[in-house]
């Protein structure tokens, strides 16, 4: 069995990384959105042109990112959501609504202080994980049946 992963969420920690360092040897393949924050943000007057109101200035960068994100998330076996310490992560409860929707398999990734504003995220996901390292055994045990040692 191989498992394609999508990564959603906060892009402010490198918790992305310490998933696909700790999966490695396991037959996953990664996908994500651009985690490169300016350029999300300016993707879209970048390549569309220019906006004077920062709404339609959002509104493009939000548009072209949905390209990537609804074929990363449609394409995916697992979408884990991370909802991280900083910032309101809409955007990651959107991907975790989204991929809930199409019914994918959805791991939540969120400290505790986060438990009662993402009650209704996570009773829409198969997992609450609290580390990455977590996710990890979660993938190793759904792929080969192990349990942590």
């Amino acid at each position: 069995m191989t498992l394609s992963i999508y990564l959603s969420g906060e892009i402010h920690t490198d918790w992305r990384d310490q998933i696909i360092e700790g999966a490695r040897g396991l037959n996953v393949s990664f996908t994500a959105p651009v985690t490169d924050h300016a350029a999300s943000d300016d993707c879209g007057v970048a390549i569309l042109g220019e906006e004077s109101d920062k709404f339609w200035h959002d509104r493009k960068g939000a548009m072209v990112n949905a390209i990537r994100t609804r074929k990363g998330i449609e394409e995916a076996d697992v979408v884990v959501v991370r909802f991280g310490d900083k910032y309101k992560q809409w955007n990651a409860a959107f991907d975790a609504g989204y991929a809930s929707a199409l019914g994918k398999s959805l791991i939540i990734l969120q400290p505790p202080e986060h438990d009662h504003a993402l009650k209704e995220v996570n009773a829409a996901a198969l997992a609450m994980a609290r580390t990455p390292e977590q996710v990890v055994q979660i993938l190793r045990y759904v792929l080969e049946g192990t349990l942590p040692g």
